[in-house]
């Protein structure tokens, strides 16, 4: 009977059953990253009361979530190497104390200069919690029952985004917003207790040499491009000069090119900061271009259908959150239905229904306007979510799947920096395409206008999701048992 070596218990992959002392890592794991995720999405609620406690303006309280998308672009790509040169224990407990510094860092910020060094320590720690969970997934958890566990892990991708702006919103309006890191700071030096006392070491370790250069490289590749996309909204709007974009552009356009030489180079002697050997396999490459462009479409409608619902429909701020809330929570209670459902057919029959699912969904946006009633736009959202979580898992499981353990730390840092780069590409995108088409129509206190500019954006989305509707035929789920040798089990 084979066995995957672990660095723990020997997993059987001829069983379904996973010890428990490996099933309280992966526990650990998804509570801490479940926490890093609900920090992620609370703050977006927290701007207007920014602006007013520290007389700031929009543009510059904007950079409380610029900066922590920006760090996360630039840290991401580093979780390959750090993963295989660190213990699971060491990465855990290292992330944990620095998302749990930023935060206390946060709730004591005298100023936004320290509020900003503060979101920066602690989407360090969270670049690093959902790259950490997904490898030692892989490396735990049998092939035939990957698919069931990486539903648990779209519970917690769904439902922290689904909490975070719900409970954002209950403190500010009890509390000021530095209650939000108050609230969180206990819940991750909690997990990071529990991960003291219990989680064990995952994998092996290699002594490759770190190579800063890369580190570089990256910081100026994938920094400039995210910050030039994020740009891009604010540029449509007349905030934002065009020079210091098409600089930033340039400087990540180029220094990403040097990155990936560079990765090429060093991966001859297994000193890859990212290695690139995992584009190999090609079900991992395809099921890479399909998560880009579901995140492409995803990322940018779910930034447009907040605004839809305020400005077009008169919607306040917490019936909006509540129209999306059900979507959010169906993608997450399914997730571990899909997962089975994919351990035992594989992912054509999700992945297939998902796409005609979520473009069919976005199509329809196309035709929303000021006169659309709210219970449509909530079955729209919910049929959407559904559409999405069809096609998260089986691509998240497969895509990993389809490389051996030793990749299994880079394969996790590709998904985290193709999802980063391709939402930051969404938002960019049909936040320009929006706010060009409602300030030509009388501004976003004109609802016909802004039901405008969210018909015109939803098409971007439709044309986008369609694509994937190709790629669902030809994804397909590798076999359960992988090579002793080489990136991929299947090399085609």
């Amino acid at each position: 009977m084979s066995a995957i070596e672990t660095g723990s218990v020997p997993i059987s992959t001829r069983t379904s059953l996973i010890p428990r002392r490996d099933m309280a890592v992966i526990w650990v794991l998804l509570a801490a990253a479940f926490v890093a995720i609900l920090n992620e999405t609370t703050m977006s609620m927290a701007i207007p009361h920014l602006i007013d406690d520290l007389r700031i303006t929009p543009l510059v309280a904007q950079w409380v979530t610029s900066a922590f998308m920006l760090t996360m672009a630039v840290v991401i790509p580093t979780t390959g190497f750090l993963l295989q040169r660190f213990t699971t224990r060491q990465m855990f407990l290292g992330a944990l104390a620095l998302f749990s510094a930023g935060t206390l860092l946060a709730a004591l910020a005298i100023g936004f200069p320290m509020l900003l060094v503060a979101r920066v320590v602690q989407a360090s720690g969270t670049a690093i919690l959902m790259p950490l969970l997904m490898t030692t997934l892989m490396n735990l958890v049998p092939p035939e029952s990957r698919g069931r566990m990486m539903g648990r892990v779209s519970i917690v991708i769904s439902l922290a985004p689904a909490i975070g702006p719900t409970l954002s919103g209950f403190l500010l309006d009890h509390f000021t917003w530095r209650a939000i890191f108050v609230v969180v700071l206990p819940i991750a030096l909690l997990a990071m207790a529990i991960g003291w006392r219990w989680l064990t070491n995952v994998g092996e370790r290699t002594d490759a040499p770190l190579d800063v250069f890369s580190i570089i490289l990256s910081a100026f590749g994938f920094g400039g491009l995210v910050f030039s996309l994020s740009q891009i909204g604010a540029l449509a709007g007349g905030k934002a000069s065009p020079a210091p974009l098409s600089i930033a552009l340039a400087v990540g356009v180029v220094g990403l090119a040097a990155f990936l030489w560079r990765q090429v180079v060093l991966q001859r002697k297994d000193d890859a900061l990212l290695d690139l050997r995992v584009f190999a396999s090609r079900d991992f490459t395809l099921a890479m271009v399909q998560m880009f462009l579901l995140s492409l479409a995803f990322f940018g409608t779910l930034t447009i259908i907040p605004l839809f619902l305020q400005k077009a429909l008169g919607l306040s701020t917490t019936e909006a959150g509540l129209v999306v809330l059900p979507g959010a929570l169906a993608m997450g209670l399914l997730g571990p239905v899909i997962g089975r459902i994919y351990d035992a057919r594989g992912t054509k029959i999700l992945l297939i229904p998902g796409s005609l699912l979520t473009a069919a969904t976005l199509w329809f946006y196309t035709t929303l306007s000021t006169s659309t009633s709210v219970w449509i736009v909530l079955v729209a959202q919910t049929l959407l979510s559904i559409g999405l979580a069809l096609s998260f898992t089986p691509l998240f499981t497969a895509s990993l799947a389809s490389l051996t353990p030793k990749f299994y730390s880079y394969g996790s840092a590709v998904i985290g920096t193709v999802q980063q780069v391709a939402g930051a590409a969404g938002i960019a995108v049909m936040m320009a395409v929006f706010t060009l088409i409602v300030n030509a129509n009388g501004g976003t206190e004109v609802p016909t206008a802004v039901a405008s500019g969210s018909r015109t954006t939803f098409v971007i989305g439709a044309v986008i999701a369609t694509l994937t509707v190709l790629g669902a035929f030809v994804i397909r789920k590798p076999e359960d048992q992988p090579a002793e040798d080489g990136v991929a089990p299947a090399m085609h």
